[in-house]
Parts: C-alpha cells; sequence; structure tokens
C-alpha cells in the first residue's frame, strides 16, 4: 500500500484562495513546470508533486497516494491539473470523493488514450533501449530544447534537471506508467463525474493527438466545459506557460 512520504511535495504561494495541484505526466516529477509556475505566480497555491520511481502501483495507488499527500497538508480542496499520464490519475481521485475536488484541467491529458498500441509500442522499445542510447536521446533532446528556448533561462534550467533525473530506475518507472496507460479506459468515471472538466493542449502533439483525444472527451464526458488548443507542443504547460497560465486562470476564477 502507498503512503504519503512516498511521494515529493511542494507549495508556492500558499495564502491565495485558489489551490492548483499539478499531477506531472510520465516523467514524474517537476522539472518541467518551472516556467507554468513562474508564469502562475501570486494568483494561486500552486502545488507541486513528484511520485516515487515504483513499478508496482496501479493508478488507485497512485490516486491513493496523492489523497494522503494532500491530506497530510490541510489541502482538502482545490483543482486538479493533471498533465498527461497525470490525468490517468485524476479520474480515479473524482471517483473516490476523498478530496473536494472544484475542478479538473487536463494538460495534453486524455480519458481513454487514442493509440494505446502507442503507449505499448513505447513501453516495449524506447524503455528498453542500451543505456548509451537512450543517454544520447536525452542530451539530443535537451540540444534541441534549448536552443529553442535559449532566451529563456526558466525552461533551459528545467530541461537540465528533466535530463538529470532520467535514471535506468526513473526509465523502468516510466515503463510501468506507459503500462498503466494502455490498459486504463475510464469512460465509466467520465461519464460519472459531475465535476467540471477542461481540456488545455498543444495543436502539435503527436503524443496524445488533440483531435482523438478531444472527441473522446465529447463523447463520453458530460462534464467536458472547454477545450483549448495553443500554439505549443504536447507539454503545453512548458512550452507555452504563459498563455497557458492565463488560460487556466480564466477557468480557475469563473469556476
Amino acid at each position: 500500500m502507498p503512503s504519503a512520504d512516498q511521494l515529493q511535495i511542494r507549495i508556492h504561494d500558499g495564502a491565495w484562495p485558489h489551490t492548483l495541484v499539478y499531477l506531472p505526466g510520465l516523467h514524474g516529477d517537476w522539472s518541467l513546470v518551472s516556467g507554468f509556475r513562474k508564469a502562475l505566480r501570486r494568483r494561486a497555491r500552486f502545488v507541486e508533486l513528484t511520485y516515487p520511481r515504483t513499478t508496482a502501483w496501479s493508478l488507485e495507488d497512485y490516486a491513493r497516494a496523492v489523497e494522503d499527500a494532500l491530506l497530510g497538508h490541510n489541502i482538502e480542496r482545490g483543482w486538479l491539473l493533471g498533465e498527461s499520464f497525470g490525468s490517468q490519475i485524476v479520474w480515479p481521485i473524482l471517483s473516490r470523493g476523498r478530496l473536494g475536488v472544484e475542478g479538473v484541467i487536463l494538460a495534453g491529458g486524455f480519458g481513454r488514450h487514442p493509440f494505446p498500441w502507442g503507449a505499448r509500442l513505447i513501453e516495449n522499445t524506447f524503455c528498453r533501449l542500451p543505456a548509451p542510447v537512450l543517454r544520447q536521446t536525452l542530451f539530443g533532446y535537451a540540444r534541441l530544447a534549448r536552443l529553442r528556448f535559449r532566451n529563456n533561462p526558466d525552461v533551459c534550467s528545467s530541461i537540465r534537471e528533466f535530463v538529470a533525473r532520467r535514471t535506468r530506475e526513473d526509465l523502468r518507472a516510466i515503463r510501468g506508467r506507459l503500462r498503466l496507460v494502455a490498459e486504463n479506459d475510464p469512460c465509466a468515471l467520465a461519464r460519472a463525474t459531475k465535476t467540471p472538466i477542461y481540456g488545455l493542449t498543444g495543436w502539435l502533439d503527436p503524443i496524445v493527438p488533440w483531435l482523438w483525444a478531444r472527441g473522446w472527451l465529447r463523447k463520453n464526458c458530460p462534464s467536458l466545459k472547454a477545450y483549448k488548443i495553443l500554439p505549443a507542443d504536447h507539454n503545453v504547460l512548458s512550452t507555452a506557460p504563459q498563455a497557458s497560465a492565463e488560460q487556466v486562470m480564466e477557468w480557475v476564477g469563473g469556476g
């Protein structure tokens, strides 16, 4: 059984009335969200979580551990910001009802993944590559990202932290999360929830193509309120932090 102390938690701007809880994607940590956090500053209490590097947890275990971590810090209500894989943890949290969830924002998130076989393919290929190949792949990604965001020191610093955290143990945990994505179908939970749901994504997203992700939500989630597509990629909070923060606060403030 998971316990709250297996998650890392950071709380920023604690005095503000709205609380936004960030559930990270497959990488499992807060290393890519610093630009968004900076853009959000002084408008909401921002709670960041980092998952443990486990391969044993189910989505229910993730949900229970997130709840325990938040309640252990007296955070009983707020908005959930589920990024990519983090969106899969949102659905069991909603169904369990331990937290007072005022609204949900799926950032590059989804219900049922549009292509579950794609998650299986990545699980069985990328995460099994030899360590030297993985390191070179990550270094190549970092070089391209630093070139793209060379005028944004916060993003560049986050990318360095992101690459440093990608250990072999971490990649095994990512592989386990990909398996959970491939197996999960939250259709019944999405249809049952009354919590307002919002979608936020980048127009260039080959990982979770928004056309299919949005279509699934419109079909299966009656509480979907809006779906916004920004000029960004899958990591919309990182690649369009200011626009993402403005849109998130528009929804949170109006919720």
